[in-house]
């Protein structure tokens, strides 16, 4: 790895990178719930889409499984962060599983909008990816009423029941502009349209790529640490190559290819919001050698804290003991 970072002069951080409050909540829950419930503890599908977190948990008695149907009737499970659909949860409440909802609350917000829209006879406009978990989830909420779209192509293909009635979600993690120019589209299509007072898309995706816009016009290449399923981390890649700037996405430092970095100055380096620090840390110092300066280049401060569910209150007070609230995530 020395060899290919000789010609690097610096390593451009992006601020803020990495875990969001949901993610830290998520993986709270996950070894909290290891700490204080009686074993075996399943989650359903990745807790938060990262290899390595996952592989973590696993390793510390968590066992991940793809549907309800692997895990034993009557055994404690954990929802994902990225949301389930009614039909997940009913099946849950059938078998008598004990359920801890990890479900992120910005998600949260847009099932509760997605209900909100169909009880009122709207046809839905969900802006998203139709095989990512967060979408599945929402789309579970009123399947006869919600279109899912992921581009400004596909607006004029949509046929909807009444065209004065419809409204629009998006999933939380996706492009700020490619959904503003859907959003727009959708706008001129449908002039009655009606959406959440707020975007969809989450605080930290919106920050995230805020701060990689503003390194990749500050450097030669642009590495994203995050796995290939992590659609926020992709879409980092996305907004530096839309600046013009080269960007590649790796699970960790392992993966970078010395072709990339040839000729290359400075090195942005960001990572996805399930990414954990160390990976960050790691890729660094596999860069960096002697000389080398590191500068961050921070567009704005983060202090948002999601609250943890009420289960793991109840599930402690049943074992007599308490739910631990600090210093959860340092193991990860």
């Amino acid at each position: 790895m020395t060899s290919m970072g000789n010609a690097i002069a610096e390593i451009v951080l992006a601020g803020p990178r990495g875990f969001c409050a949901g993610v830290e909540r998520a993986i709270d829950i996950v070894e909290i719930a290891l700490s204080i419930c009686a074993p075996p503890v399943y989650v359903r599908k990745e807790i938060v889409h990262n290899r390595h977190v996952v592989d973590k948990l696993r390793g510390q008695g968590a066992i991940f499984v793809d549907e309800l149907g692997e895990v034993p009737d009557g055994a404690t499970v954990i929802f994902s962060a990225h949301g389930i659909s009614p039909s997940v949860r009913e099946e849950a409440r059938r078998r008598g599983l004990r359920v801890i909802d990890a479900t992120c609350p910005l998600v949260t917000k847009v099932h509760l909008e997605a209900i909100r829209y169909a009880r009122e006879g709207y046809s839905i406009i969900l802006i998203g990816h139709e095989d990512h978990d967060e979408v599945i989830g929402t789309l579970g909420e009123a399947p006869d009423r919600i279109f899912v779209i992921d581009s400004v192509a596909e607006v004029e293909k949509l046929e909807v029941p009444n065209p004065d009635k419809v409204a629009y979600l998006t999933q939380t993690t996706l492009s700020v502009d490619d959904t503003r120019d859907v959003i727009e589209a959708l706008r001129r299509r449908f002039p009655r349209i009606v959406g959440p007072s707020r975007d969809d898309i989450c605080y930290a995706t919106q920050n995230r790529q805020a701060a990689v816009k503003t390194v990749a016009t500050d450097v030669d290449v642009v590495l994203v640490i995050g796995s290939a399923n992590s659609s926020n981390a992709i879409r980092l890649v996305e907004v530096s190559r839309s600046a013009g700037t080269r960007a590649y996405l790796i699970n960790d430092q392992r993966d970078i290819r010395p072709e990339w970095l040839a000729g290359a100055r400075r090195i942005g380096v960001t990572a996805g919001a399930s990414t954990p620090e160390v990976l960050v840390t790691q890729t660094v110092e596999a860069l960096r050698h002697q000389g080398v300066a590191v500068r961050e280049v921070h567009v704005v401060d983060e202090d948002v804290r999601f609250a943890l569910p009420q289960e793991l209150d109840a599930i402690a007070k049943e074992r007599g003991t308490t739910v631990p609230r600090t210093g959860i995530r340092q193991s990860i």
